[in-house]
């Protein structure tokens, strides 16, 4: 874990024919980033060779066989594997799948052994990363999986956070998802996110509804008065600052949105058009509920414009910010809540 010098900031390079190798260089093309944090990057020397020869960017870097041993000041890459990956750009391929996985689950393990600090993971695709040994519909899954606490799929740029009921669930499956444990855990993993990754104390939650209107008072459907209501009074009962639902069509729109430090959305899409429509491409995802620290940028694996050059960094980037932001406030959380009797005694002995 970090103590001293940078805080060192684990990348997974995402599919090798999609666009994460290049948003990943190009954040790291400036060498002004090197004074926020170490990066270490999960693949090898070769296919960064390869990657940055082929988009022609000009990028130094240090090779590694582990990510104990980075170099504050360096870029460092992390030889997940020997052989040279086959690349063929704008193309999902079975063994772009592989490698993507490689350096997941490279990275994750390093996590875990805190040999990093914190994870900024590139795009995977959905389809090709499916192995025997790997049945997950994505990152947030898998994490959940791997590290300790509730995963919640948390999107967040500069003033607006929006989590998710629930997350890569068909639509037809999204009501009979929802139960009342699982709102109660959301609302305390989204609350417990706010305090302790962005120093909010006394947070201010939003609920949409899960069906049009919220439900027209049952008209359109009664899950949002026989499952949401009951639960967001009884968690204000118990002092959460909950509220809703709130009927999702015009709930952006009237810019009441501003009036919450997050909003919890029912389903996939319900938060992330909205949000995404807002960020202007610079949001991020972030697996709050965690252990450890998780982000990546909002955008897929963009084959249509791989290995054209012309891949916008911005919201890995912001991952990598977002990353380093949580860190800190993680830290100084754990400092103002620290057991005040032994803080006590440090300042009596001073």
């Amino acid at each position: 874990m970090q103590e001293t010098g940078n805080i060192k900031l684990g990348i997974s390079i995402g599919d090798l024919n999609g666009i994460g190798c290049e948003v990943v260089l190009k954040t790291f093309e400036d060498s002004r980033m090197l004074d926020f944090c170490t990066p270490v990057i999960f693949a090898s020397n070769k296919t960064i060779s390869h990657q940055k020869s082929e988009l022609g960017l000009e990028i130094n870097y240090n090779g590694i066989n582990e990510a104990s041993k980075a170099i504050d000041g360096k870029i460092n890459v992390v030889n997940v594997w020997k052989e040279t990956p086959v690349i063929n750009f704008g193309e999902p391929t079975p063994e772009s799948g592989k490698y993507a996985i490689q350096s997941l689950k490279a990275a994750v393990a390093a996590l875990k052994n805190n040999e990093i600090d914190v994870l900024v993971t590139a795009p995977i695709n959905k389809n090709n990363i499916q192995a025997e040994d790997f049945k997950f519909p994505g990152h947030t899954d898998y994490l959940a999986q791997e590290l300790e606490g509730e995963s919640l799929m948390f999107m967040v740029t500069d003033g607006l956070r929006i989590g998710l009921l629930t997350d890569h669930v068909a639509v037809k499956d999204v009501a009979s998802n929802i139960t009342p444990q699982l709102i109660r855990s959301k609302i305390t993993t989204i609350s417990n996110s706010l305090k302790m990754d962005f120093g909010i104390r006394k947070p201010k939650i939003a609920l949409l509804g899960i069906n049009p209107h919220s439900g027209d008072n049952g008209v359109i459907g009664k899950e949002d008065d026989e499952v949401l209501k009951p639960v967001i009074k009884e968690m204000s009962e118990k002092g959460h600052f909950v509220f809703g639902p709130y009927s999702a069509d015009s709930f952006f729109g009237s810019d009441n949105y501003k009036n919450f430090d997050a909003i919890l959305a029912a389903y996939h899409d319900q938060g992330l058009i909205p949000f995404k429509t807002l960020s202007f491409g610079k949001g991020v995802n972030f697996t709050a509920g965690l252990n450890k620290v998780r982000t990546s940028p909002d955008h897929g694996t963009a084959y249509e414009i791989a290995g054209k050059g012309v891949a916008d960094n911005s919201s890995f980037k912001e991952a990598v910010f977002m990353a380093l932001h949580i860190f800190k406030n993680r830290q100084e959380y754990k400092e103002l809540t620290g057991n005040p009797l032994k803080k006590h005694k440090l300042k009596r002995q001073a």
